[in-house]
Order: structure tokens, then C-alpha cells, then sequence
């Protein structure tokens, strides 16, 4: 057997390093190489090079070692330390709250009991059974990270995994699936959507069993949304073979996606509202799926730094990209929003369980957070310019730390919205070794009783090295901005001065019944 000589095992120990922190790092050889390539082009290594080096079979030069030490955050004599090796640290020790519903005890929540009573719930809650289907939806994709296999291997098999397409690429699809292609002619018109308020809509598209598609030619000029109408289409034709039992679409305002217009909305929840919410589920998916496969839009987003308006690049709609992001990121901890006026969010995921803010999805409950980036941006005027913050939230005994980028645009009736994702900072920062408590409650102590403030610069170059890892761009961009707490109930504000300049009040006891009983039991 072949023994090694000092200067090999050297090598092997310091390749051995590098391939730790990067699958620490959840990075593939591809995204390393991209990133080494976005610090410095000249000397980034190609991807052969790079496996080379970490099987010890070459040794890095001291400019490229330079460069993986700015990447990863790490002193350059820690890569030659033969006796430092890297901590592998994990988020399963991180504890979050869980909204979870106990379901004890057996007795009340048997099958043929839940479904008596949750339609009678739903009856006197004023939830549409619609509504009820997508808060299960995003109950599921939650825990699921979002991830669905099957359906992205659908849309690899249908697309071949070419990025970008064209809309002719994909009315070429539709032809090999023997799905046609009608236009009719509808202008955007008034209704009222789920909160009551008069709202411009357009009706988009809808499918025609077996095998027929209906576009509205007022898409025509906007080719971004004509390829999302038809990978939609594409899914149910594919996955469900076009039984017609899916949604027609249009823009504006219905919470949770568009009912047929044949049908009433109903305040009960009945089967028929949860087999076509699931069907729009998975169709959306597959459409987002078949616009940006896995493997080359991963790549195309680390050159672009998760940016999410690299989707004019591509000729995709911002909000499509955002969703994909966090689909296709290493980084499991991800949220999105669609927020419409005046304050309604009609879309979510909540990767973390990052808590909804309270009163953003009905009408008629007290004002939400003004504090969230996104509630500010929708008053504003500007459109297409992205805007970052670092979020603490505060609810009671707990604090979280978030960073989200905002974009404020506009969906296919002219309707302005605001688009957010972003990121739970908590496993980001825990991955890379740091006391994430502490770096919390440093971020409390900055932004102090006021509720914001720039961080000082030592917290700001933690999170500037945990992101420039991660390479989202936009977290990097937004230690720039204060830092602001945020709440998820606005009666409940952690500000000294809350948001609407409410006096704060002392909390109230949970009842008088407890007071009375209290007070007996001491006499």
C-alpha cells in the first residue's frame, strides 16, 4: 500500500477542509466554482480543478486560498492548521414556535367528527372553503420545505430542463401534447375580490376539456405571462390528463387563486374546493418547475446573487422567480408574500412558521405591523425597485431575525402589489459556528427603545459573511438600512411607542373569572 508523504497528506487534510465547509455550506462543486468566479474571475478554479483539490490531488495556490478564506469567513492559516478541522453544526438544536395544533384528545378529532364540524366552523367564521383548502396547502408545502419531487420531475420529462423558454418553446409543448391554443378578447373589468373591495381584473385564461386553452389577447404584450397561462395549462394536461377540474384564472384580488365563473363562492367547504385548490396547487408548481428547472436556473441565480430582479433576464415574471428561489436554494428556511392593496395577503409561505401578520387576510380586524417592509412599500409609488430590511421580530418572549427584499409592481390587470421573500437569518448564522442568542439579543440592544437603528459594524460583518456565503445579495444590501422591529399583532406592539402612536398598554389578565377564583383561594 502507497504511503503518503508529509506534503500529501497536507494536501489531502487542507482538500479535506475545503469539501467540508462546502457541503457544510449545502454547495455543490457548481456553485463553488461560481461563486470563486464572481470574487475573482482571474484565478477561480473550474470545477475538475476544484474536485482535485479536495481529494488532495492538488494543492491551491495562496491567491486562491486567499480567495476561499474571504468566501467562507475564515482566517487563511485555518485552512493550513493541521490540527483546526471543521465543526459540522446543524439547525436541529434550534427550537422555533410551533403553531401546532395538539390533537388530543382522540375521541374529538375522529375523521367523521372533523368532517361535521369543520364545515359548520367555517360557516360561522365567514372562511370560504377556498380559503380553508389553500391554508391546508400551505400547512403541507410547509412541511414539505416547499419541495415536491414528483412534480419536478414531471416538468423536467415535459421541458428537457432547457432554461429559458420561449413562449414559441412552449406553445411547441402544447402542440407534442396535443393541447390547442383559442384567443378571445376581454378587457380588465371591475369586481370585488374576497375582502369586499372593488378591484380591476382580468380574466387571463381557462381551460376547455379535453384538450383546448383559452388566452386573453390582452396578454399579448406581455410574453412573461403568456408562458406562465400556458405551463399552467401544460400541467393539467399532463398530470391530469385535461379532465377540466381545475380553476379558470384571473388577475386580481381572490384570495388563494381564481373560482370558475360558473360557480358560486361558497362559505362551507365542500370536496369539490379542495380537489381544485390541490389541482392549482400542483399545477402552479409544475408551471414554476418547467419555467425554471432545478439544476440551470440554480445556477443562473448564483451568478445573479439570488437577485430577484434577474427575471427580466429570463423574461419571467418577478413573482414567479421569488417563488422558485427558495425551491431551488440549499437554504432550507425561506418565506414568500403577495400583498395586495390595501393591506390583504393573497399568497404565502411561511418557511419557519414566520408568524402571518394578524388581520393581512380578512377584512374588518385591526390594522396590521406597519413596521413590515412590504405594508410600506404597497403606499408607495415607485415600482421595480427592490427594497431590503433586516427584520427583529418580537412576540411576547420570543425573537426572531429575518431579512426579506420587496419588490412593488404590478400583476396582468394593472393592479399594483407588492411581492416579498426572504430568509430566516437564525440557521444561517447558527451553520456558521456563531451564538446566534447572543447575536440576537445584540441586534435588541441596537435598535433599542425606538425600534430601529443601523447595527454596529461588528454584527453587520457577521451577517455580511453568512450571507456573502449564502450569496444572497439582497441581505448584503440591506445592513445598509436600519434594522426594525417588527410584530406580528399590532395590539401587542413591543415599541415603547407602538406604530399608530397608541399609547402602550399593561397586559390584561386572560379573565375576571381567574381573578375571582384567585382571590378565593387565598381567603
Amino acid at each position: 500500500m502507497r504511503t503518503l508523504n508529509t506534503s500529501q497528506k497536507k494536501a489531502h487534510f487542507l482538500g479535506a477542509k475545503i469539501r467540508s465547509l462546502r457541503k457544510q455550506n449545502k454547495m455543490t462543486l457548481d456553485d463553488l466554482a461560481y461563486r470563486c468566479h464572481q470574487i475573482n474571475g482571474k484565478i477561480a478554479p473550474s470545477v475538475p480543478y476544484l474536485s482535485l483539490i479536495e481529494n488532495g490531488k492538488r494543492n491551491p495556490s495562496e491567491a486562491l486560498l486567499d480567495l476561499l478564506s474571504d468566501l467562507f469567513g475564515k482566517e487563511r492559516d485555518w485552512f493550513r492548521d493541521d490540527s483546526s478541522t471543521p465543526q459540522p453544526t446543524t439547525s436541529d438544536s434550534l427550537s422555533y414556535p410551533e403553531d401546532r395544533l395538539v390533537l388530543e384528545p382522540r375521541e374529538l378529532f375522529k375523521k367523521e367528527l372533523l368532517g361535521r364540524a369543520i364545515p359548520e366552523l367555517l360557516a360561522l367564521s365567514g372562511i370560504s372553503g377556498r380559503q380553508f383548502s389553500h391554508a391546508m396547502i400551505r400547512s403541507y408545502q410547509e412541511e414539505q420545505y416547499n419541495k415536491f419531487p414528483d412534480l419536478e420531475r414531471a416538468a423536467d420529462e415535459v421541458g428537457g430542463k432547457k432554461f429559458p423558454l420561449s413562449v414559441d418553446d412552449i406553445l411547441g409543448l402544447c402542440k407534442k401534447h396535443d393541447l390547442k391554443i383559442d384567443w378571445f378578447d376581454r378587457p380588465p373589468f371591475m369586481t370585488r375580490n374576497d375582502a369586499g373591495h372593488e378591484i380591476k381584473t382580468l380574466f387571463r385564461s381557462f381551460y376547455d376539456t379535453p384538450h383546448k386553452v383559452y388566452l386573453n389577447k390582452q396578454l399579448e404584450d406581455q410574453p412573461e405571462r403568456i408562458k406562465y397561462e400556458l405551463g399552467l395549462h401544460l400541467a393539467h394536461k399532463v398530470l391530469h390528463n385535461g379532465d377540466g377540474v381545475i380553476s379558470s384564472h384571473a388577475a386580481g384580488g381572490e384570495l388563494g387563486g381564481s373560482t370558475r365563473p360558473s360557480t358560486h363562492q361558497l362559505k362551507t367547504v365542500s370536496q369539490e374546493d379542495i380537489l381544485i385548490a390541490w389541482r392549482d396547487f400542483e399545477c402552479s408548481f409544475f408551471a414554476g418547475a418547467l419555467l425554471c428547472p432545478r439544476q440551470p436556473f440554480r445556477r443562473f441565480m448564483v451568478r445573479n446573487g439570488y437577485n430577484p430582479l434577474a427575471a427580466k433576464k429570463v423574461g419571467l415574471t418577478i413573482s414567479v422567480v421569488m417563488r422558485r428561489m427558495g425551491m431551488i436554494s440549499s437554504y432550507d428556511h425561506w418565506h414568500y408574500f403577495d400583498l395586495y392593496p390595501p393591506g390583504f395577503i393573497r399568497a404565502a409561505y411561511r418557511g419557519n412558521r414566520i408568524p402571518l401578520p394578524w388581520g393581512s387576510m380578512r377584512s374588518g380586524i385591526a390594522p396590521v405591523c406597519s413596521q413590515w417592509r412590504l405594508f410600506q412599500q404597497l403606499s408607495e409609488k415607485g415600482f421595480n425597485k427592490p427594497k431590503s430590511q433586516i427584520s427583529l421580530l418580537k412576540h411576547g418572549e420570543i425573537r426572531q431575525l429575518y431579512a426579506c427584499v420587496s419588490v412593488r409592481t404590478k400583476d396582468a390587470a394593472g393592479n399594483p402589489h407588492v411581492v416579498t421573500v426572504g430568509v430566516d437569518l437564525v440557521p444561517m448564522i447558527h451553520s456558521q459556528g456563531y451564538d446566534y442568542k447572543d447575536i440576537i439579543s445584540q441586534v435588541d440592544d441596537a435598535c433599542g427603545i425606538s425600534g430601529e437603528s443601523i447595527l454596529p459594524e461588528d454584527l453587520r460583518n457577521t451577517i455580511r459573511t453568512t450571507a456573502g456565503i449564502a450569496n444572497f445579495s439582497w441581505i448584503i444590501d440591506a445592513l445598509e438600512n436600519p434594522c426594525v422591529v417588527i410584530c406580528p399583532r399590532i395590539d401587542q406592539c413591543p415599541r415603547e411607542t407602538q406604530c399608530q402612536g397608541v399609547k402602550k398598554l399593561e397586559p390584561k389578565r386572560v379573565s375576571w373569572i381567574d381573578d375571582v377564583k384567585e382571590e378565593i383561594l387565598q381567603k
